[in-house]
């Protein structure tokens, strides 16, 4: 049976969440309302079996929720993208028998709040290095010290999932993965004042000896790239769940292009917009962009689901559809602007805050260099050393 979106995103919700976007965007706030409507349906379990307090749904039918929920409020949608990805994760593992997450699944469906602690300044090795200092400890936990940026859901989350260096252990250097929970050893800077995306509240958390007990450290890994299950399964949904945002994002914009050609009435010929050639085209441009996106998501998502092997192509390909997905979005809503005319520019135009929102795209993993070098390992092999 085909999943429908609105089953768990209903009309009237999205009403509620689009009406608090201007709102939340003006004030630089997180959405607090949103998330507790969300929290309400069971968002926060939407990625967690049934038999584990959840919706029990797949990567493909979240992606299509957050496509959804990103054409009423795109920084509600990344906000709580970073959540769906550890609950994502504990999904990717679960489904190829690997149960260290378990946790997470359970307390996500009673309404605990997950945040992604993994980016770092001018740390470009992401997930296969860290600058963030993890010292054992004599029962098994681990003490991380060390900066993060980007941290989504600040002002709200109850658990951080996040990775350090351990570079003391016998076996060291080892990657580090585990989960806090927010003590005075963690402190989350009010310094997220953006140009878009405003509302994901992304602050700065400093951690200082923030420990993880020993049963929430949940992986050691070797640093650089690694075939780890963890590994994978945060660079896969992390990137599909990115990419469903953003493709959201260009949806809300085609739309709102679409019913503008389609109100305004040119002066010189007396027709609506919609019948100039030119309007035409560029419309139809949009479209053809857009089109491409959302059956790549939902096959590659599938593909997760049912763990497909593409073997080394994976992260290609999964680079790959992100750095599709924003670089369209962001042309769709550029496109979008021209179409609405001069309204579209000032603030008060939805239009306006899609435009710094899609911004945003850039800026997260993998960005466009490193997607570019990916995939041209992918097709014409490494670099000579």
């Amino acid at each position: 049976m085909t999943f429908d979106p609105a089953s768990v995103l209903p009309a009237e919700l999205l009403t509620r969440i689009r009406s608090r976007a201007v709102e939340v965007d003006a004030r630089n706030v997180f959405p607090e309302a949103d998330l507790a409507d969300l929290r309400e349906v069971g968002y926060l379990g939407a990625l967690v079996p049934v038999d584990r307090g959840g919706l029990g749904l797949s990567l493909a039918d979240v992606s299509l929720l957050q496509q959804r929920l990103a054409e009423a409020a795109p920084a509600t949608a990344l906000a709580v993208n970073m959540h769906l990805v550890w609950t994502g994760v504990a999904k990717v593992l679960q489904d190829r028998g690997i149960d260290d997450l378990r946790f997470v699944q359970e307390e996500a469906a009673v309404g605990e709040v997950f945040a992604f602690g993994i980016s770092e300044a001018g740390n470009d090795l992401v997930l296969f290095g860290s600058d963030t200092q993890a010292a054992p400890q004599a029962d098994g936990s681990y003490a991380f010290t060390g900066t993060k940026i980007f941290t989504s859901l600040g002002p709200v989350w109850t658990r951080l999932g996040l990775h350090g260096l351990d570079t003391t252990s016998p076996d060291a250097p080892q990657m580090v993965y585990a989960f806090i929970e927010r003590d005075d050893r963690v402190i989350t800077r009010d310094d997220w004042d953006t140009l878009g995306m405003r509302g994901t509240q992304s602050r700065t958390t400093e951690l200082h000896g923030a420990v993880a007990p020993a049963a929430r450290v949940v992986r050691r890994v070797a640093p650089g790239p690694n075939p780890d299950p963890i590994v994978f399964g945060i660079f896969s949904v992390f990137e599909v769940l990115l990419a469903s945002v953003y493709t959201g994002i260009a949806r809300r914009a085609l739309d709102l292009a679409v019913a503008t050609a389609q109100r305004r009435t040119s002066k010189k010929t007396g027709k609506a917009y919609s019948q100039d050639p030119d309007i035409r085209w560029r419309i139809a441009e949009m479209a053809l962009a857009y089109d491409a996106l959302p059956p790549q998501l939902a096959a590659l998502c599938r593909d997760i689901d049912e763990r497909a092997d593409h073997g080394a192509r994976w992260f290609s390909l999964l680079s790959g559809i992100k750095h599709r997905a924003t670089a369209m979005a962001k042309r769709v809503v550029d496109e979008a602007m021209l179409v609405a005319g001069g309204s579209s520019y000032f603030a008060a135009n939805e239009l306006s805050r899609l435009y710094r929102d899609v911004l945003a795209g850039a800026f997260h993993p993998s960005d466009p260099e490193s997607a570019h070098a990916t995939v041209a390992s992918a097709w014409l092999g490494p670099l000579d050393a």
